[in-house]
């Protein structure tokens, strides 16, 4: 697709990666758009707070890098810039660059937090941004998944100081994949189609410990998030009380992605996992 073609459908539909954060709750200039950890309990979900469960997400990211002030930190796929608002208010990092591919983000990012050095651009092509310095601590929150692990660890341990930190949100194969049947298999190869994860992407934990350590990582950590970001953000969206349209797109986009969110729980085949782990 042609860069004014691609601009043409992005103005009409959007880019594929931006939601509607104020359908969400979050109505603020530097939005919130992640799926959130969501802690409450369910039948109080409907009362929960959709900023405090993203940030709460971020927040389990900056626990397992052990986030500090004085840490140089790369932020990937920032979408709207919340993250970005949070490390500097929270965490008092001094030191912040951001790199995020939808031009209306990065455009409202410099507007308004003109003190991190913000990138338009994919994260998978950090090499091209020739960085002064390498980083402390990259992080990523709810967007890794997008891309070939491969390709995310190549660009992303390119730019990490040895004894750096990283972590970032993925998906992965449970040990029940092996035994599925080839229909269930192609099922699940358009399920995730549709939410922009390619299914030949993901690996079973054993693949996975072994891909990141040929990337010189090290002080692996994986944790399962499956309860409180798959069945948590699912459950929200169930209770929330929308307005309903004739046809909406934002809120139909919301929807069917709160229906997989759904899916992948129950089936318990994909498990939603946060990464930790330290360059050696």
């Amino acid at each position: 697709m042609t860069n004014h073609k691609q601009a043409l459908f992005e103005k009409i539909l959007g880019h594929k990666y931006a939601i509607d954060a104020k359908r969400l709750g979050d109505d603020s200039p530097l939005a919130w758009s992640n799926l959130g950890y969501w802690q409450a309990p369910q039948s109080d979900l409907q009362q929960h707070d959709y900023p405090l469960a993203c940030q709460t997400l971020a927040d389990q990211v900056a626990i397992s890098v052990q986030l500090k002030k004085s840490d140089r930190v790369l932020d990937l796929g920032c979408g709207q810039g919340a993250s970005l608002l949070h490390w500097l208010n929270e965490y008092d990092v001094e030191q912040l660059s951001a790199v995020e591919l939808q031009t209306t983000c990065i455009e409202q990012i410099q507007k308004n937090l003109p003190q991190v050095e913000s990138y338009c651009q994919s994260f998978l092509n950090l090499k091209q941004l020739n960085f002064l310095n390498s980083f402390d601590a990259v992080v990523c929150i709810d967007a890794a998944y997008h891309s070939n692990l491969n390709s995310f660890l190549n660009s992303a341990t390119s730019v990490l100081n040895s004894k750096g930190r990283i972590a970032f949100h993925y998906l992965m194969w449970s040990d029940a994949w092996q035994h599925c049947r080839y229909l269930q298999k192609q099922q699940y190869r358009y399920l995730l189609k549709s939410a922009d994860v390619q299914w030949q992407h993901l690996v079973n934990e054993q693949q996975l410990v072994q891909t990141l350590a040929q990337y010189g990582l090290g002080d692996i950590v994986i944790q399962d998030f499956s309860v409180p970001v798959l069945a948590g953000f699912a459950e929200y969206i169930e209770f929330s009380r929308t307005e309903k349209k004739a046809f909406d797109l934002a809120q139909f986009k919301i929807g069917m992605t709160a229906k997989l969110c759904r899916k992948l729980y129950q089936d318990g085949l994909v498990r939603y996992i946060q990464i930790s782990a330290v360059k050696n």
